[in-house]
Protein backbone atom coordinates (compact mmCIF):
# COMPACT_ATOMS: atom_id res chain seq x y z
CA UNK A 1 0.00 0.00 0.00
CA UNK A 2 1.29 3.50 -0.83
CA UNK A 3 2.06 5.88 1.99
CA UNK A 4 2.34 9.63 2.20
CA UNK A 5 5.45 11.38 3.56
CA UNK A 6 4.24 10.92 7.13
CA UNK A 7 4.19 7.17 6.55
CA UNK A 8 0.40 7.03 6.70
CA UNK A 9 -1.30 4.59 4.37
CA UNK A 10 -3.32 6.15 1.58
CA UNK A 11 -6.87 4.84 1.72
CA UNK A 12 -7.41 4.59 -2.00
CA UNK A 13 -5.08 3.22 -4.60
CA UNK A 14 -4.02 6.39 -6.36
CA UNK A 15 -2.04 4.37 -8.89
CA UNK A 16 -5.35 3.13 -10.35
CA UNK A 17 -6.80 6.67 -10.46
CA UNK A 18 -6.98 8.40 -13.82
CA UNK A 19 -5.01 11.64 -13.81
CA UNK A 20 -6.31 14.38 -16.07
CA UNK A 21 -4.67 17.40 -17.65
CA UNK A 22 -6.17 20.71 -16.54
CA UNK A 23 -5.51 24.14 -18.04
CA UNK A 24 -6.32 27.41 -16.27
CA UNK A 25 -5.86 30.31 -18.69
CA UNK A 26 -7.30 33.70 -19.64
CA UNK A 27 -6.82 37.39 -18.97
CA UNK A 28 -8.57 37.37 -15.58
CA UNK A 29 -7.21 36.85 -12.10
CA UNK A 30 -7.50 33.43 -10.51
CA UNK A 31 -5.52 30.91 -12.58
CA UNK A 32 -2.91 30.11 -9.95
CA UNK A 33 -5.54 30.47 -7.24
CA UNK A 34 -7.69 27.81 -8.91
CA UNK A 35 -4.70 25.48 -9.17
CA UNK A 36 -3.89 26.02 -5.51
CA UNK A 37 -7.46 25.18 -4.54
CA UNK A 38 -6.92 21.82 -6.21
CA UNK A 39 -3.59 21.48 -4.38
CA UNK A 40 -5.28 22.02 -1.01
CA UNK A 41 -7.99 19.51 -1.86
CA UNK A 42 -5.39 16.94 -2.94
CA UNK A 43 -3.36 17.44 0.24
CA UNK A 44 -6.51 16.98 2.30
CA UNK A 45 -6.86 13.52 0.77
CA UNK A 46 -3.25 12.48 1.34
CA UNK A 47 -2.01 13.07 -2.20
CA UNK A 48 1.52 14.26 -2.85
CA UNK A 49 2.05 17.49 -4.79
CA UNK A 50 4.85 19.08 -6.79
CA UNK A 51 4.64 22.69 -7.96
CA UNK A 52 7.06 24.16 -10.51
CA UNK A 53 6.87 27.95 -10.70
CA UNK A 54 8.06 28.92 -14.17
CA UNK A 55 8.25 32.71 -13.84
CA UNK A 56 8.64 35.26 -11.05
CA UNK A 57 10.30 32.53 -8.99
CA UNK A 58 12.32 34.92 -6.86
CA UNK A 59 9.31 37.06 -5.95
CA UNK A 60 8.05 36.83 -2.32
CA UNK A 61 4.68 35.19 -2.99
CA UNK A 62 2.97 34.18 0.24
CA UNK A 63 1.47 31.01 -1.23
CA UNK A 64 4.86 29.46 -2.06
CA UNK A 65 6.19 30.30 1.40
CA UNK A 66 3.22 28.64 3.10
CA UNK A 67 2.94 25.61 0.85
CA UNK A 68 6.67 24.83 1.10
CA UNK A 69 6.19 24.32 4.85
CA UNK A 70 3.49 21.67 4.44
CA UNK A 71 4.20 17.95 4.31
CA UNK A 72 3.56 16.18 1.00
CA UNK A 73 4.19 19.29 -1.11
CA UNK A 74 7.33 20.40 -2.93
CA UNK A 75 7.56 23.90 -4.38
CA UNK A 76 10.36 24.57 -6.86
CA UNK A 77 10.69 28.16 -8.06
CA UNK A 78 12.47 29.27 -11.20
CA UNK A 79 12.91 32.62 -12.87
CA UNK A 80 13.86 35.99 -11.52
CA UNK A 81 12.25 38.75 -9.47
CA UNK A 82 12.03 41.09 -12.46
CA UNK A 83 9.17 40.53 -14.85
CA UNK A 84 10.12 39.04 -18.20
CA UNK A 85 9.77 41.37 -21.17
CA UNK A 86 8.39 39.27 -24.04
CA UNK A 87 9.97 41.66 -26.55
CA UNK A 88 13.40 41.29 -24.94
CA UNK A 89 13.87 37.71 -23.72
CA UNK A 90 17.22 37.19 -22.02
CA UNK A 91 19.22 33.95 -22.43
CA UNK A 92 19.20 33.40 -18.66
CA UNK A 93 15.38 33.52 -18.67
CA UNK A 94 15.31 30.78 -21.29
CA UNK A 95 17.76 28.72 -19.22
CA UNK A 96 15.59 29.10 -16.10
CA UNK A 97 12.50 27.97 -18.01
CA UNK A 98 14.38 24.95 -19.36
CA UNK A 99 15.50 24.10 -15.82
CA UNK A 100 11.88 24.37 -14.66
CA UNK A 101 10.69 22.07 -17.45
CA UNK A 102 13.42 19.51 -16.69
CA UNK A 103 12.52 19.56 -12.97
CA UNK A 104 8.83 19.19 -13.80
CA UNK A 105 9.55 16.25 -16.10
CA UNK A 106 11.58 14.56 -13.38
CA UNK A 107 8.80 15.08 -10.82
CA UNK A 108 6.07 13.83 -13.16
CA UNK A 109 7.98 10.66 -14.06
CA UNK A 110 9.39 9.98 -10.58
CA UNK A 111 6.33 8.23 -9.16
CA UNK A 112 6.66 10.46 -6.08
CA UNK A 113 3.78 12.82 -6.91
CA UNK A 114 0.07 12.50 -7.61
CA UNK A 115 -0.52 16.12 -8.66
CA UNK A 116 1.92 18.34 -10.52
CA UNK A 117 1.26 22.04 -11.10
CA UNK A 118 3.21 23.92 -13.76
CA UNK A 119 2.53 27.51 -12.80
CA UNK A 120 2.84 30.06 -15.63
CA UNK A 121 3.98 27.43 -18.14
CA UNK A 122 1.47 28.76 -20.68
CA UNK A 123 3.19 32.16 -20.63
CA UNK A 124 6.64 30.57 -20.79
CA UNK A 125 5.52 28.63 -23.86
CA UNK A 126 3.82 31.60 -25.55
CA UNK A 127 6.91 33.76 -25.07
CA UNK A 128 9.16 30.99 -26.45
CA UNK A 129 11.10 30.46 -23.23
CA UNK A 130 10.36 26.78 -23.81
CA UNK A 131 9.20 24.95 -26.90
CA UNK A 132 5.56 23.97 -27.24
CA UNK A 133 6.61 20.55 -28.55
CA UNK A 134 8.44 19.87 -25.26
CA UNK A 135 5.29 20.61 -23.24
CA UNK A 136 3.21 18.42 -25.55
CA UNK A 137 5.75 15.61 -25.15
CA UNK A 138 5.61 16.02 -21.38
CA UNK A 139 1.82 15.66 -21.44
CA UNK A 140 2.16 12.54 -23.59
CA UNK A 141 4.75 11.01 -21.25
CA UNK A 142 2.70 11.69 -18.10
CA UNK A 143 1.91 8.50 -16.16
CA UNK A 144 -1.80 7.66 -16.07
CA UNK A 145 -2.32 8.42 -12.38
CA UNK A 146 -0.63 11.86 -12.33
CA UNK A 147 -2.93 14.89 -12.41
CA UNK A 148 -1.28 17.74 -14.30
CA UNK A 149 -2.27 21.41 -14.10
CA UNK A 150 -0.93 24.06 -16.48
CA UNK A 151 -1.57 27.70 -15.60
CA UNK A 152 -1.03 31.05 -17.23
CA UNK A 153 -2.38 33.31 -19.92
CA UNK A 154 -2.02 32.52 -23.58
CA UNK A 155 -2.58 28.75 -23.46
CA UNK A 156 -1.78 27.38 -26.90
CA UNK A 157 -4.60 25.72 -28.85
CA UNK A 158 -2.60 22.48 -28.93
CA UNK A 159 -2.43 22.41 -25.12
CA UNK A 160 -6.14 23.16 -24.89
CA UNK A 161 -6.86 20.34 -27.33
CA UNK A 162 -4.88 17.85 -25.22
CA UNK A 163 -6.39 18.93 -21.90
CA UNK A 164 -9.28 17.18 -20.19
CA UNK A 165 -10.44 20.34 -18.42
CA UNK A 166 -9.95 23.93 -19.57
CA UNK A 167 -11.08 26.94 -17.58
CA UNK A 168 -10.75 30.48 -18.85
CA UNK A 169 -10.56 33.21 -16.24
CA UNK A 170 -12.25 36.25 -17.74
CA UNK A 171 -11.42 39.76 -16.53
CA UNK A 172 -14.55 41.83 -16.14
CA UNK A 173 -13.17 44.34 -13.66
CA UNK A 174 -9.85 44.58 -11.78
CA UNK A 175 -8.47 46.98 -9.14
CA UNK A 176 -5.41 47.55 -11.37
CA UNK A 177 -7.73 49.41 -13.75
CA UNK A 178 -8.33 51.96 -10.98
CA UNK A 179 -4.61 52.32 -10.14
CA UNK A 180 -4.59 49.94 -7.18
CA UNK A 181 -1.29 48.04 -7.28
CA UNK A 182 -0.62 44.49 -6.08
CA UNK A 183 -1.40 44.09 -2.41
CA UNK A 184 0.67 41.90 -0.11
CA UNK A 185 -1.38 38.98 1.14
CA UNK A 186 -4.00 39.37 -1.60
CA UNK A 187 -2.22 39.41 -4.99
CA UNK A 188 1.11 38.00 -3.75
Amino acid sequence: MRKNRKGEALEKSVSSRVGCVQVFTGEGKGKTTAALGTVLRALGHGLRVYIAVFMKGDYPYGEWETLSKLPDVTVATFGFREFTDPANIKPEEIEEAKRALAAAREAILSGDYDLVVLDEINVATAWKLIELDEVIRLIGDKPQHVELILTGRYADRELIKRADLVTECLKIKHPYDEGITSREGIEY
